[in-house]
Parts: structure tokens; sequence; C-alpha cells
């Protein structure tokens, strides 16, 4: 599989700037890898595809307020901070993107808040765009992060041309999202509404939660022809034995297994076992899944609709096949789907 293999035509005014009014009444194409069907149905309707003691698997990563916005000294230019990573509590050191990139030097210092009550150094270069800061801040490491949270505000992916209102700081994080560390939301789960779960609660369905931390990596461009000759980023991931036990009583079982997202996918890809069943995992992992790959535990998927050329879009055709891919993201164009981090979902069964 070659990087020209996943391109198409996708309209601009597909792309979602904004969520469904409900969580749950975003449009659901369903695929069937059996029959070779598409059904267009709500996400709500996703209830009828399971029974009980099937698994849902979910990612309980919960996304910081990871976008800020400072002076220069002596300047005064505005200066974006999109935080990507904690280096080391103690000494406040962070990865960080900047923009305009070719302004920030080491040794240049940026001025955040009206008050300028947080300071931040640039003490090296990572990347073209990427720095590493020293944040300066009177106050416990508890105070730090409060007073990071209050001057960051929700960050929403750059295709979204609009300012960030109220209604993002909820509707860009989903419902069960419990462990901070994300810069980027797991979007297929964005589309649970707390009422959705209680009627697959009721039905016997269970759940089981992972976590990934969803860094920038997960989309940035593929750049190589050749799929095999491009890395991942690597992002922090963690399975805790209830999860394992939930999972692997589903394997033994042979039930139906869904990974909530391309991200759930490689978490539980990252930690397969010889014996094909899943084993506990806190580390890093840059998985990276494109056609032809055998899948080892999920057997159905949710997913929301990707853009071309994006390592999500592979790995949806890894999983349901690279033509029958090919068939329902041409179907969805034609019926005005709604494409990316605000957009409709896809179940692959």
């Amino acid at each position: 599989m070659k990087l020209s293999n996943f391109g198409f035509d996708l309209p601009e005014n597909l792309l979602a700037d904004r969520p469904a009014e409900n969580r749950d009444e975003a449009r659901l194409m369903v695929l069937n890898r059996k029959e070779q069907t598409i059904e267009h149905k709500q996400f709500k309707d996703l209830i009828d595809y399971f029974e009980p003691d099937d698994v849902l698997v979910l990612n309980n990563t919960k996304v910081f307020p990871a976008r800020l916005y400072g002076n220069k000294e002596k300047t005064g230019a505005r200066i974006e901070v999109f935080l990507l990573r904690e280096l080391n509590p103690e000494t406040r050191l962070w990865d960080v993107l900047v923009d305009p990139a070719r302004k920030i030097r080491i040794g240049n210092k940026l001025y955040f808040g009206d008050d300028e009550s947080l300071v931040a150094e640039v003490i090296d270069n990572t990347t073209s765009r990427g720095r590493t800061l020293r944040f300066l801040y009177d106050g416990s490491y508890e105070e730090f992060r409060k007073k990071l949270k209050d001057l960051g505000e929700t960050p929403l992916p750059k295709y979204i041309k609009r300012e960030v209102e109220p209604d993002d700081a909820e509707r860009y994080q989903t419902i069960f999202a419990k462990e901070e560390g994300a810069v980027a939301a797991p979007t297929a789960g964005l589309h649970f509404s707390k009422h959705l779960l209680k009627r697959l609660e009721i039905k016997g369905i269970n759940f089981a939660e992972v976590t990934l931390h969803v860094g920038l990596g997960t989309f940035n461009p593929v750049e190589v022809e050749d799929l095999s000759k491009h890395k991942m980023d690597s992002e922090e991931a963690y399975i805790a034995k209830p999860a394992t036990e939930v999972v692997n009583k589903a394997i033994s079982e042979k039930r139906r297994i869904c990974a909530v997202g391309t991200t759930v996918m490689r978490t539980l890809e990252s930690a397969v076992s010889s014996s094909g069943t899943l084993n506990e995992f806190g580390g890093w992992t840059n998985k990276f899944i494109f056609p032809p790959y055998d899948f080892s535990i999920a057997n159905c998927m949710v997913t929301n609709f990707h853009t071309p050329k994006s390592t999500l879009l592979m790995m949806t055709a890894a999983f349901a096949g690279h033509e029958f891919t090919q068939r329902a993201y041409a179907e969805a164009v034609k019926e005005k789907y709604n494409f990316y981090t605000y957009g409709d979902a896809m179940l692959i069964i």
C-alpha cells in the first residue's frame, strides 16, 4: 500500500466546525464487512448492533486546555504556545509548539496573562516549530497547573477557523474523560451521551477503559509514498488489569469487542500477548497500522470520518478493507456526511 492509495476529494464544506446538537444524534454509517453492506443510521442506533456481554473499549483520556497565547519580551509580539507534553514537573519543563516559530529563539522570554504572572524561557529547539520551555511561576506545582488551565483554551484543531466558544470546553471532551494528558480528543468517543451509555449498560453491554494520551503526532501528515517508512510519534498509553479481564473474558466467549476509536485500536494492538489475549500495559506506543494488517483483539470498531492520506484513514482501511473503505467514503461524500473532529461516525462490524 502506497500513500497515493489514500487520496480522495473532500469538499471543504464537509469539514465540520461544530458538533451535532446532541452527541448521540450525529449520523452513523454502518459497514458490515461480511455482507459488504452500508447502512445509514443515527449514532444512538449503535445499541442495536450489540448483545449482552459484548464489550465496548473506551479511551478515558482527558484533554487539557493546551493552547496558550503569550507575548514576547521587548517586542510584545503575540505568540501561540501549544503545550505538547510535560517533561519534568519539578523544573516545569514542557515540550511545546510555537507559532510564529521564526521569531522564537533560545533565551527568549514569553509572558502570559494580563498581569504577566506566568513567564516562560525558551531553553531548546526540538523541531522546526518545537521548543522546550521552562516555566517560571511563584507558587506551588498545583497552583502552577491551575494557572496553565486558567490561561489555556480548548485546543480545537487548526482547520476549525472560528474562535473557541464556551461550549467547546465540554463538547471537545468525552463524557467518560478521566485521565488528563491529551492535547486532542479521541473523537469517536465524543458521540456517546450519558443516556446512550445508560441504555447500553441496561442492555448488558460491558465496558473496558484504556488510556492513550492523544498527541499531535496522530495528525502528522504522511510524507513518504512507501508507508513502511513513516514513523509515528510516540504516545503514552495504559491498560490496567480490570480492562484486560473484561476483554479477555469476551475473547474466550467469542463476543463482539468494539474499539471505540483509532486510539483504542492502537492501544489494544500495542499490548497483545503471544496467545492473542490482552496484556496489561504502561508506556509509550508508536504503532502505525496500515493495510494489510491482522487485528488481534477487536472485531468491531467505531471511528469518525478522516481526512485524505491520514494515518487514521489508513487504519480504517486496514480494518474494513481498502476497497470497501473507498466505497464507503465515496458514499459519505455523496450523502454529505460531516468529516473530521466534530464530524459523523462510522461503525465497522
